[in-house]
């Protein structure tokens, strides 16, 4: 038996809540393309971002460590995979489209430069005079402009609701610019899970890596009150020893989950309390109905400041931060003085899109990874790296 996609629309009606996005009211595609017979259109829109040349190289692109510091560290393909997977158990606990969610977590972090955000603070300064740069903005670039898969037209072409939901993430690292996706209306409820399933992903992977590296310091750790309401959970006390493998796992793998079920528990009391029944009333509401508890919210905000002060401004971050702008500087410098050195592609690029030899150079350099960054800065300053 084959299941077509006309009976999976018809499984959505059935069992999506009625303020979810179903594929059948999707806004559809910038350019009309025929309908497939057993996947639906954001099925399709998620593999297709799995296939891009962008998505491949997040393997090689930092999170927090660079890939030297070691192979267990989160890179931003990891990242986004663990991403996924919140959005989509989140998105299934309160109704929501699983593929529309997973799509949008996967894609949101394919414009990151290499060496994580201070490379895109670097690339921002760089091109302050030539509109500046913003992961965000590269993203969107990427799915409809530089990923080149199709003879009809640029970008992968998705549906609306997973270019919205990329340019509505909404976290503490993203920038929001959503003029051409009616800016006065909320994201589906899957676009407001998978900014949540995001900032869940990083804070929890980045006290993980912070507390594998010995960077962050396990009794100020315990300190934290989302820390303790964890150990308590799970019956450990404060005396639980973080540095062991086996309590770090159990740890982590708890506080994710108590805070997905925070999650689900209080945006399904909102999703009461604002009495909806439709999708254009979710749209039309002020604020987002995704959400942590008041305490929730608290302790992450404590966490948050924690990993700030102790884990991304320690000292050895600062050098991996520190000699990564040095190297997207040099590596801009040296091809805007000698474009020649870029390769033939990029400088056709130059001449053919009209968008300026240092736009040119921001998104060769923004889809670099860490790995290959360095090494084209060995070829272009080390006179014994071969060319």
């Amino acid at each position: 038996m084959i299941v077509t996609a006309k009976e999976l629309e018809a499984r959505e009606r059935l069992t999506l809540a009625p303020y979810a996005m179903p594929n059948s009211a999707s806004r559809g595609r910038r350019y009309p393309e025929a309908p497939h017979p057993y996947r639906l259109g954001y099925q399709r829109d998620r593999d297709r971002i799995i296939h891009t040349t962008a998505f491949r190289r997040l393997e090689y692109k930092t999170q927090v460590f660079v890939y030297s510091e070691g192979d267990h560290y989160r890179n931003r393909l990891t990242h986004s995979i663990e991403v996924a997977q919140i959005g989509r158990t989140m998105a299934r606990s309160l109704g929501c489209n699983e593929d529309l969610t997973e799509a949008i977590c996967l894609a949101h972090d394919l414009g990151h430069p290499p060496f994580g955000h201070v490379g895109e603070d670097t690339l921002n300064h760089l091109m302050q005079e030539h509109s500046g740069f913003d992961h965000q903005r590269q993203t969107y670039r990427i799915l409809t402009e530089l990923e080149h898969r199709y003879p009809d037209h640029p970008g992968l072409n998705l549906t609306y609701e997973v270019l919205e939901g990329v340019v509505k993430h909404d976290t503490d690292y993203d920038v929001i610019d959503a003029r051409d996706y009616a800016p006065e209306e909320r994201g589906t409820l899957e676009c407001q899970l998978s900014n949540l399933a995001d900032e869940i992903a990083y804070n929890t992977s980045d006290l993980d890596d912070g507390l594998r590296s010995g960077i962050l310091h396990p009794e100020g750790v315990k300190g934290l009150a989302i820390a303790q309401r964890t150990l308590a959970s799970l019956g450990l006390g404060t005396d639980a020893d973080l540095r062991e493998d086996m309590v770090r796992y159990r740890f982590v793998r708890r506080l994710i989950g108590l805070e997905v079920s925070d999650v689900i528990a209080a945006t399904s009391q909102k999703i009461e309390q604002a009495g909806l029944e439709s999708l254009a009333e979710l749209r039309a509401l002020p604020e987002n109905l995704g959400c942590y508890s008041a305490i929730f919210d608290e302790e992450n905000r404590e966490l948050k400041r924690f990993l700030f002060q102790h884990f991304y401004r320690h000292y050895r971050v600062v050098r991996m931060a520190v000699k990564a702008a040095r190297t997207l500087t040099h590596l801009f410098d040296a091809y805007l003085s000698e474009p020649r050195q870029l390769p033939p592609e990029t400088q056709r690029r130059v001449e053919t899109t009209g968008e300026g030899l240092p736009r040119a150079i921001c998104d060769y350099l923004a889809g670099m990874t860490d790995r290959y960054a360095v090494q084209e800065y060995r070829r272009l300053y080390d006179m014994e790296e071969r060319a």
